[in-house]
């Protein structure tokens, strides 16, 4: 089998987990994160030029770069990484149900397409590709959001925010789109792969002071998740998981990050004064 590089870059800010993974030269950059201070409203590349600087000393080519879903709690860095990079920028193809959704929250009925178009490719459940001679392959993982999908690449799986490390157990399912009992069926369709594939999650933060991980594997999640481990039933699973999240805030930057998510990483057209702006809906979620 070919050899699968993987490195992490780490965005503390919002505990987001970008990976560039990279096989004979060729490489794919899942979930990037763009730099937002929502205080002053201003974008910085900070994050984002590392990861530039690590694939130009390593002379990788970008062939990818993936999304696992419309991200509620970081602006991506997409299309930056693509204008310095290349690469085709992918996500799942149920994005337009989520466009559909916030198209309406935001009320973007003037020159937004809620067909996916803002994305280079629009990925299928099932479909496959290959990253430098390693076999990939899309897994539709619904729940968190009804968009939400997995890459399964060679011996690892990047399911972003479906699944987390074992002590912090899995992700929300109270966005518009998601479920409890969708997200435990797609749980259990990663947990059926080998034991020894390798997960590596979206998102970690770090309970217990324990410090930051992203990586683990099929078989210490089906022993050690203390949400979905085995033996946890999708009534008790779900039950959990509606009074958790009944608990929850929303994300700090939910409403800034999701509008220009959807537009696959692109800030909002800019105003007759050079400026662009985000809206923030009022009493909308």
């Amino acid at each position: 089998m070919d050899t699968l590089e993987i490195r992490t870059f780490f965005h503390e800010q919002t505990c987001t987990a970008t990976y560039v993974v990279a096989s004979q030269g060729r490489a794919a950059i899942i979930d990037s994160a763009l730099d937002y201070d929502q205080a002053s409203g201003r974008t910085a590349s900070k994050a984002a030029d590392e990861i530039i600087s690590y694939v130009q000393q390593r002379d990788f080519t970008v062939d990818w770069i993936l999304e696992t879903h419309v991200h509620a709690d970081h602006l991506t860095a997409a299309p930056y990484l693509r204008d310095a990079l290349g690469g085709t920028v992918g996500i799942g193809n149920q994005v337009c149900a989520v466009q559909k959704t916030f198209q309406d929250v935001y009320n973007l009925h003037d020159g937004f397409m809620s067909d996916g178009s803002q994305f280079d490719h629009l990925f299928k459940d099932g479909e496959t590709f290959e990253l430098g001679g390693v076999n990939a392959t899309v897994l539709h993982t619904p729940g968190h959001t009804p968009a939400c999908v997995s890459y399964h690449i060679g011996d690892a799986v990047f399911v972003g925010d479906t699944l987390f490390m074992p002590d912090f157990g899995t992700a929300r399912c109270d966005f518009p789109g998601g479920d409890a009992g969708t997200l435990y069926r797609s749980i259990r369709r990663i947990l059926d792969l080998p034991p020894e594939t390798r997960v590596f999650v979206g998102h970690d933060y770090a309970p217990g002071d324990r410090g930051y991980e992203w990586e683990t594997t099929v078989a210490q999640e089906r022993a050690e998740n203390k949400h979905v481990k085995d033996g946890i039933d999708e009534a008790e699973f779900t039950a959990m998981r509606s009074t958790r999240d009944a608990e929850l805030s929303m994300p700090g930057l939910i409403l800034p990050a999701v509008q220009v998510n959807i537009r696959g990483g692109d800030l909002p057209p800019v105003e007759d004064n050079g400026v662009a702006y985000l809206k923030i809906p009022l009493n909308a979620l």
